[in-house]
């Protein structure tokens, strides 16, 4: 397992490999979680395009996650984060086999996108295969040459929109900026929030194939 993943990507100096994995009951169950998490908690790589989460930046985004998706209560854990702050959880109402399957989270569009495929095969298929599908690294390209000097990115950061896309704002670089990852999704959580007590229910989480 993670073969693939590894030779594909690489920690970046930003990373903090070691420190320690978010323990919940259900990832004991999931394949992998624990093989991973042992050697790359807290990890970012390729210049933070993506990271995994630790046990810390876990529980604060599983926290903001379900303020923003309240669906996602009892039934997801969050798992890593990509550079646009989009959350990555594995989703247990929906299973392939006996495991788990992956949700992107993201807060700049305000939609929850059903990923078909378990932990591992999101690591060594997705992410190798179909990374600008699953992680926008075209636009991660596009956005690190005209920001060089923000890169890498903290493993506490992330690029945010300014306006968010559900609010009309476009899918530019001019409309990105370097944030914390904690605060742009609570900032984020709290606007969904309120769109979805202003109109019906907001912004909904959609079933959605997001890579490959």
């Amino acid at each position: 397992m993670f073969e693939p993943f590894f030779s594909r990507f690489a920690v970046s100096p930003s990373g903090e490999p070691g420190e320690a994995a978010w323990v919940d009951d259900r990832l004991g169950s999931v394949v992998g979680y624990d093989e991973l998490m042992a050697v790359a908690a807290g990890s970012s790589f390729d210049n933070g395009i993506y990271r995994l989460h630790s046990r810390e930046s876990a529980a604060t985004g599983q926290a903001a996650a379900v303020a923003a998706f309240p669906s996602l209560e009892g039934r997801g854990a969050v798992f890593a984060y990509d550079w646009l702050g989009r959350q990555f959880a594995l989703d247990f109402a929906r299973l392939s086999g006996d495991q788990p399957m992956v949700l992107m989270l993201e807060p700049g569009t305000g939609e929850a996108l059903e990923v078909p495929a378990t932990f591992v095969d999101f690591h060594d298929t997705e992410l190798t295969e179909f990374a600008d599908s699953a992680l926008a690294s075209e636009f991660f390209a596009t956005w690190s040459a005209a920001n060089a000097d923000e890169v890498p990115l903290a493993h506490s950061d992330c690029v945010g929109y300014l306006v968010p896309l559900f609010l009309g704002g476009e899918d530019a670089v001019e409309n990105l900026e370097v944030v914390e990852f904690d605060d742009y999704w609570s900032v984020l959580s709290q606007i969904l929030q309120q769109a979805r007590d202003d109109s019906d229910g907001g912004p909904a989480p959609r079933g959605d194939r997001a890579t490959g």
